[in-house]
């Protein structure tokens, strides 16, 4: 893996910054011939009547709430046509069947256990983080109370493994293991997320083993299981899971930023939200390993609030200070350049697996609006 992790006393502000970053990504994506927005169409599209029919198997209450997660209904039961997120994964499911040589429509049970899986973390997340929005909406926590969302939660997870075992298929087998491997990582991902919360220091290497566990480990196996389904042999799925893995990389970091420094309009989540929750994300992280007199301070501000007792009355100003000297420390300039770094590796793997060319331009192209998205 490539990480060109920083260290203490690592010159960070010498990468390109935030902004340089994004420019240079989105002229990646001007490229003719893939259009991304008819891309997470169509996963979107093969997917959804089958999740639906999953949920619908839930006992109730339980169809209802998961109908509320997914923006199906609102909170009073009306039928709502609510965000259900950039749907990336389905479509990386369903081009990962392609580039095995198969049809997209094999993909969709694993397009549709992978985004089960997900929403399982989602709502469980969303509850240990205290989190009360969500695509701008109340969280499942918030409004049908805390059991729902764990046990809605475990249920999703449930139905995934359900939905990919009654194929019968050696090839459902496979893809089965991939999807709760992967999910144990998922799994481990958060509880190193949650323990980092209450250290003082954690090391760029540890965020981004967290990072390669909650976010890579599913978008490996998105872009690997459709494969699987395919037909496709473990040396060539396990080279699509790389390019995931390093895209999930690339991706996460991308996210540590918009939690940070996004436009909640945009996000659907509080101002500064990870500092609200004392996230020891990327941004934070290198920028305690940059040194220097921004780290310093930081370091004493960020050691202070974790024995604070009134850190939740906290003013805006005062998450924007400590916004301000993580970007001068070179938190978020090293940051947009490590998601540039895995996109490169990612990409490179891509070139290692034998598919047809519009697939892997599409994947390609796939690969650049990770880096370059603002939700």
């Amino acid at each position: 893996m490539s990480t060109s992790t920083g260290t203490r006393g690592v010159s960070v502000p010498t990468v390109p910054s935030a902004h340089q970053a994004e420019d240079t990504a989105q002229t990646a994506t001007t490229a003719p011939g893939t259009d991304i927005a008819a891309l997470l169409e169509r996963g979107r599209a093969l997917s959804t009547p089958v999740l639906r029919a999953a949920v619908d198997r839930l006992a109730a209450p339980m169809d209802t709430v998961a109908a509320y997660h997914f923006g199906w209904i609102d909170a009073e039961g009306n039928p709502a046509d609510g965000d259900g997120g950039k749907a990336v994964r389905p479509a990386l499911a369903l081009l990962s069947a392609e580039a095995a040589g198969a049809a997209p429509e094999v993909g969709v049970p694993g397009a549709v256990a992978v985004e089960l899986v997900h929403n399982f973390s989602l709502l469980h997340d969303d509850l240990m983080d205290g989190d009360e929005q969500r695509r701008h909406r109340d969280t499942v926590w918030k409004v049908h109370g805390p059991a729902q969302a764990i046990l809605v939660g475990d249920a999703l997870f449930a139905l995934a493994n359900e939905l990919l075992l009654e194929i019968g298929t050696v090839e459902a087998g496979r893809a089965t293991r991939r999807l709760t491997t992967a999910t144990r990582k998922l799994i481990d991902g958060q509880a190193q997320d949650i323990s980092y919360e209450h250290r003082e220091r954690v090391t760029v290497e540890e965020c981004l083993e967290m990072e390669g566990n909650k976010t890579g480990a599913l978008l490996a196996c998105a872009v690997s299981i459709g494969a699987v389904l395919g037909g496709a042999d473990d040396r060539t799925a396990d080279t699509l899971e790389s390019y995931g893995y390093h895209l999930g990389l690339a991706f996460q970091a991308v996210d540590d930023l918009l939690g940070i420094w996004g436009d909640p309009v945009t996000t659907g989540k509080q101002t500064w939200s990870d500092l609200r929750q004392r996230k020891k994300s990327l941004p934070v992280v290198a920028a305690l390993a940059a040194g220097g007199p921004a780290s310093e301070r930081l370091a004493e501000l960020l050691a202070a609030d974790a024995k604070s007792n009134d850190f939740d009355s906290f003013s805006e100003e005062e998450f924007a200070v400590r916004a301000a000297l993580i970007e001068e420390a070179g938190g978020r300039e090293w940051t947009a350049q490590e998601a540039r770094r895995q996109h490169a590796v990612a990409v490179e793997a891509l070139g290692r697996v034998g598919m047809p060319e519009a697939v892997r331009a599409q994947l390609t192209a796939l690969a650049d609006f990770v880096v370059v998205r603002k939700r």
